[in-house]
């Protein structure tokens, strides 16, 4: 990629993480794309309008990186993206250490001190949170993200849109559904069905979604 053609649709505090990991990868932003220009731009990078300006621009020759946390938002736009031929970065900090055996998709945020094992694959649009660890064999599925400090254990399935909360432990082998939400600081001992939330230690209590 030339230095200077990366776009961060989003620009708040995800977005910043998302900025800082680019820069320290050695890639220089062009501009960001939001609902409205932000008064705070702690890291002065100039505002392109919103995401629609941009598919209506001449700057499609740009990458695009969405700088969104929330996994539902997160999906459309990059969906937007794809819609409109732009090719979607990835970002994995300088000091995440990943497996030469592991998949990640584009549109992903691997961010600093991760570990990655051998044979996981992250799929497009996910996040791998600040020192997590993936273990061997896992797969984390589109758009789910994996929160700060969360271990998934040996051969783990999180599914698409899930959100694994921060300093969460997933015992090896769980599947987690799709669309479910695990609490901050659970132990996950059983597999999970697909929209429901799950907390505790060891998370029996739950919630319908």
């Amino acid at each position: 990629m030339k230095s200077g053609d990366l776009i961060i649709s989003g620009y708040s505090g995800h977005a910043y993480v998302c900025i800082d990991i680019a820069i320290k990868s050695n890639k220089i932003l062009y501009g960001y794309t939001e609902i409205a220009e932000k008064i705070i731009n702690p890291f002065g990078i100039k505002y392109l309008g919103t995401d629609a300006d941009f598919f209506a621009s001449d700057l499609l020759s740009k990458s695009g990186f969405v700088g969104i946390g929330d996994n539902q938002l997160r999906r459309l736009i990059q969906n937007k993206f794809a819609d409109n031929y732009v090719q979607i970065d990835t970002l994995i900090h300088p000091s995440a250490i990943v497996s030469s055996l592991v998949g990640i998709g584009p549109g992903s945020l691997i961010c600093a001190n991760v570990s990655i094992n051998a044979l996981a694959k992250i799929d497009i649009g996910a996040i791998i949170n600040t020192g997590a660890i993936v273990e061997h064999e896992c797969i984390v599925h589109s758009f789910a993200h994996i929160g700060p400090g969360a271990v998934l254990c040996g051969s783990v399935v999180v599914g698409e849109n899930s959100f694994i909360g921060a300093n969460s432990v997933i015992r090896q082998g769980i599947t987690i559904g799709k669309n479910v939400i695990i609490g901050a600081g659970s132990v996950v001992v059983k597999n999970i069905p697909d929209n429901t939330i799950y907390y505790g230690n060891p998370s029996t209590k739950y919630f319908i979604k």
